[in-house]
């Protein structure tokens, strides 16, 4: 495929659509992307943003191949996009602290046993996780650290994307423009239609549409078990490096940013689309929250807010062609790793759009059979 004269349209602008718009532009593609919500929102912005699974020992080692590259990535596309759009992503690397007792082992052994050194892990007793975030709850006896674990201000790195795709001359964005049909014939898409009627044609076609992706799947015949999962998270405002490491027990977890913010989170329930706040899950959070840093009450929730995950069986995306058909390709099924595996599902994307061998072994995000 010569990307030269090649126009790719991409359904759906949260951070994979995005970050497969930004690979495919950086190497010579036309793109247009749709968006039926704005851009840039959804479950790409609602996030938390470390830069790792939580617990990587607890997933598939597809979803760890993809998610290994993220901060590396991230350094390196905000070096490259900063001077463009003057928006620092805010990756930080200051650590975290997980103090659940039974997961000190497989943490500890994580790096070694699979040969990931940014997962290196150390466990410290009640005195050095005092010298290390002196706002832990002091009752707190062990954690295992993991000091080179980072996360990024999600918002600020999809407010990038998004900048440096309206500023770019070979992209076009859409946004509150839901696709409705999908026009298919001899193994082919040969358009796509809005709500309206209009009518957009391109080489090829991407479907990133998150936690809505199975909708478009059902036009090709394809069934893909992706379901929106309500995830909630609440907002402190702290004074600026007030918390100096992330926090994380029994899969709820504090994340500082560089201004003081600290997101808490994050829940996990099925709502179908229904992305209302509820009080009890808020309520869990914060005692969470506060149990880990109890000083955290003398500071204010500013802000709180759902978002719906893709949520798929594994957890491991669907990046490949859509079966049965020649020029129609998937990026999609993230679940709770979509940021931190978007960089290298773009690239996967890419590569395989183009024919060329791929730098990670592309076979577990195929379609069986």
């Amino acid at each position: 495929m010569s990307s030269s004269s090649e126009k790719i349209i991409i359904i759906g602008a949260g951070v994979v659509g995005l970050s497969t718009a930004v690979e495919l532009l950086q190497h010579g593609y036309m793109v247009e992307i749709f968006d039926q919500q704005q851009a840039a929102k959804a479950a790409s912005w609602a996030g938390g943003g470390i830069l790792s699974p939580m617990y990587p020992w607890k997933y598939h080692s597809a979803i760890n191949q993809l998610a290994k590259f993220g901060k590396q990535s991230y350094l390196a596309l905000n070096e490259k996009l900063q001077p463009i759009t003057g928006i620092d992503f805010e990756i930080e690397q200051g650590g975290m602290l997980i103090f659940d007792h039974d997961q000190f082992d497989l943490g500890l052994n994580y790096a070694q046993h699979f040969h990931e050194p940014e997962q290196q892990a150390y466990l410290v007793h009640r005195h050095e996780i005092q010298k290390i975030n002196s706002q832990v709850n002091t009752e707190i006896d062990a954690a295992v650290y993991f000091p080179q674990l980072s996360n990024i201000r999600n918002p600020r790195l999809t407010q990038s994307l998004l900048t440096y795709v309206l500023q770019h001359p070979h992209a076009r964005l859409h946004t509150h423009t839901p696709i409705q049909k999908i026009s298919i014939a001899a193994a082919r898409v040969n358009a796509i239609y809005d709500t309206s009627g209009n009518r957009y044609r391109a080489d090829q076609y991407v479907i990133a549409t998150g936690a809505w992706t199975a909708q478009l799947m059902a036009q090709f015949n394809v069934h893909l078990d992706i379901q929106p999962v309500h995830g909630q998270m609440v907002l402190y405002k702290t004074p600026p490096k007030w918390l100096p490491t992330m926090c994380m027990n029994n899969t709820m977890y504090l994340i500082p940013r560089r201004d003081g913010h600290i997101v808490c989170g994050s829940s996990t329930n099925h709502f179908g689309f229904h992305q209302e706040l509820h009080e009890e899950i808020s309520q869990n959070i914060i005692q969470s929250a506060l149990s880990l840093v109890p000083e955290l009450s003398k500071f204010p929730v500013v802000k709180q807010w759902a978002g719906l995950r893709p949520g798929s069986p594994t957890g491991v995306p669907k990046i490949c062609k859509i079966p049965q058909c020649e020029n129609a390709w998937c990026n999609a099924g993230h679940y709770r790793n979509g940021l931190v595996m978007a960089p290298a599902s773009a690239r996967l994307l890419r590569e395989q759009m183009q024919g060329l061998a791929t730098w990670v072994d592309a076979s577990p995000y195929q379609w069986a059979g």
